[in-house]
């Protein structure tokens, strides 16, 4: 997801980039001030002290994530407010840029220290490619099998891709219930909707590849979808907040396979938009972190993906301003994959955290994917 930056729909670069450094402050170089050893959380080895002790000495852990500053905000709070003495610096990118820029660094030493990214394919390249470091997680036994790979890759939400609509403009018509659907609602209405339905643009966007390439490999019937939007003009995006928030002003009638927790918090503020999980199956996908090999401050690395996966931390994604639908069922939050289940329905079908990714990232099948998606495109 991206912060919205108003229309036309340009992508992300370097100057969306922001960084969050302990409240502002500039990083010297000096040495960090003693500081008092937190205590172990609750159900941790004795020896989590070492870490502790460690990470402190470190001082700053360095995230790459793809989520907004603004969600991420209380998560960072409450991890410095929980390890006095380790500072975040926590930059902003977009998805592709995140995994080109960690990759153009890694030569020469990478300065980040966790990634964290909604193109769950791209970060199983890179797991798999060696770039990760094995980590026992003692939050581990919280999240369900699927999200973790190899003690290395970390699901930590969970998050369905949904068509979203303008609910003044469906007023006095039927929503589509399922992806044929769709694509008949969208032959009836291509003249008048020319322009006004908007998807992720896959080669642009990391999730917005992962999404259409894992509908792909549901059936034929994506294609036939495809089709439908290329006789629509469809916008291409590579922003989340940018397509929902067009929706809601009316600007655009209909956008399909967006990340669906933007909009449901949009729609608990009052906005006028509808959100449908199709019947004939929901997608899931969850935000993967990991630590990187090489990582600057390894042992702040696992606190804050021990913090990420922890009830606490958890909860605080789940009271974000995205309200981000959360991994684990067993915190306080009404934001969990439970609670979606039972909003949305159960042809909920989440993307596991493993090899299955790999294919997706193979350069000839992708090139073959994206250019079938421009021809269907064309129609």
């Amino acid at each position: 997801m991206s912060d919205p930056s108003g229309f036309p729909f340009d992508p992300p670069s370097a100057a969306r980039r922001r960084l969050l450094l302990a409240g502002g402050a500039i990083a010297t170089g000096w040495p960090a001030l003693a500081q008092p050893a937190p205590r172990v959380p609750a159900g941790y080895p004795a020896q989590y002290a070492e870490i502790i002790a460690a990470a402190q000495k470190e001082g700053t852990v360095t995230v790459y994530a793809s989520t907004d500053m603004d969600v991420a905000k209380p998560l960072i709070a409450g991890f410095e407010a929980r390890f006095p003495g380790v500072r975040v610096r926590y930059e902003d990118l977009n998805t592709v840029e995140l995994h080109e820029r960690f990759l153009s660094e890694n030569g020469t030493g990478t300065r980040a220290d966790v990634l964290w990214s909604t193109a769950m394919d791209l970060q199983i390249k890179l797991v798999n490619d060696g770039h990760a470091q094995r980590y026992e997680s003692p939050e581990r036994a919280g999240l369900p099998g699927w999200a973790v790979w190899r003690d290395e890759a970390w699901g930590t939400t969970f998050e369905p891709a949904v068509i979203v609509y303008n609910r003044r403009h469906f007023a006095n018509a039927q929503v589509p219930a399922s992806r044929s659907g769709l694509a008949r609602l969208l032959q009836e209405h291509a003249p008048q909707w020319r322009g006004k339905v908007v998807t992720y643009d896959v080669e642009r966007s990391g999730v917005g590849y992962l999404l259409a390439q894992q509908d792909a490999r549901m059936g034929s019937e994506f294609w036939y979808l495809a089709q439908a939007l290329g006789r629509a003009k469809v916008v291409l995006s590579a922003s989340t907040a940018e397509m929902i928030e067009g929706i809601a002003s009316g600007r655009l009638v209909l956008g399909y396979n967006l990340l669906g927790s933007y909009a449901l918090s949009l729609i608990e503020r009052g906005a006028d938009i509808g959100v449908i999980a199709p019947r004939d199956y929901t997608l899931v996908m969850s935000r993967v972190a990991f630590i990187a090999r090489k990582a600057p401050h390894a042992n702040a690395a696992r606190l804050w993906l021990d913090y990420l996966l922890s009830r606490d931390g958890q909860a605080l994604l789940g009271k974000s301003t995205s309200q981000l639908y959360t991994i684990r069922t067993d915190t306080d939050s009404t934001q969990t994959a439970n609670a979606l289940a039972e909003r949305l329905g159960y042809a909920l079908k989440p993307i596991s955290v493993g090899p299955g990714l790999l294919a997706a990232q193979d350069t000839l099948r992708k090139n073959a994917f994206l250019a079938r998606w421009r021809e269907a495109l064309r129609s």
